[in-house]
């Protein structure tokens, strides 16, 4: 007497990946889309360096530098520019599309869920500011940049409190308004801030009431505080001040008010 034997049972449903490794994972595709655009490289890497080359070796634009070099004066302030260019004008705009285009609603159902996909933007952000430090540091120090050793570690620590300020606004505006608004207002921002919000000019350097409004805008306080670390003079306080409720405020803003689809 012969007796039927069972064939194996079914197969396991493949579980999900570790939550580190999918926030990894969306970290590493959010580095590579920005860095694969011809745009989004045009705005973080390129622009960057043409205006840290351009006020270094020009003198179209008059600085007062305080007796400093002016390389050594304007590298910061052109770093704090890298900053808000990936942080704010980049996310924002990637961030619009993709909601537009249905992919945070989408992914947001994946086992990455909103909080992975967001913590896998931020840390997209960060891995390609680091390639804008090591690009434009790599720049400045070969045209004679100097920075302070001891503002360093500073430097960094206002880097990242300014890099959580912008991405916040970044996903305010993206999380509120239509893709195409965005993509014109993110890139008029980043223009306007340029100009006259003390990024690049110490906001005492500005005409008119531009001195006041610079002193207590998140792009001003970035600047003065980058430039206090690198240059040596210390982190002002008033800075960081402005620079953490501007943060906090952004930041309650975009948990509030952002829209998946």
């Amino acid at each position: 007497m012969t007796t039927a034997t069972t064939g194996p049972g079914p197969a396991p449903a493949p579980a999900a990946a570790p939550a580190w490794r999918r926030v990894l994972s969306q970290t590493g595709f959010e580095t590579r889309a920005v860095l694969r655009n011809g745009e989004q490289l045009l705005v973080t890497i390129v622009l960057p360096v043409m205006v840290l080359v351009g006020l270094t070796r020009t003198s179209v634009v008059e600085i007062d530098t305080g007796g400093l070099s002016r390389i050594d004066f304007v590298t910061p302030g052109v770093l704090a520019l890298a900053c808000v260019s990936t942080a704010f004008t980049s996310q924002a705009i990637a961030t619009a599309f993709d909601r537009r285009n249905g992919v945070l609603r989408l992914l947001a159902t994946t086992p990455l869920g909103r909080g992975g996909l967001l913590a896998g933007k931020l840390l997209g952000v960060l891995a390609v500011e680091v390639v804008q430090v090591v690009v434009v540091g790599a720049v400045a120090l070969a045209l004679g940049w100097q920075p302070a050793a001891g503002g360093i570690l500073p430097a960094v620590g206002v880097g990242l409190l300014g890099t959580a300020c912008f991405t916040a606004l970044a996903l305010l505006l993206a999380g509120t308004l239509r893709a195409e608004g965005v993509l014109a207002l993110a890139n008029l921002v980043l223009v306007l801030l340029v100009v006259g919000g003390g990024l690049l000019v110490p906001p005492e350097q500005l005409p008119g009431p531009l001195e006041h409004l610079a002193t207590f805008l998140p792009s001003g306080a970035l600047g003065e505080a980058m430039r206090g670390a690198l240059i040596g003079t210390g982190v002002p306080v008033l800075a960081l001040g402005v620079l953490a409720v501007w943060t906090a405020l952004f930041s309650w803003a975009a948990a509030r008010f952002f829209r998946w689809q």
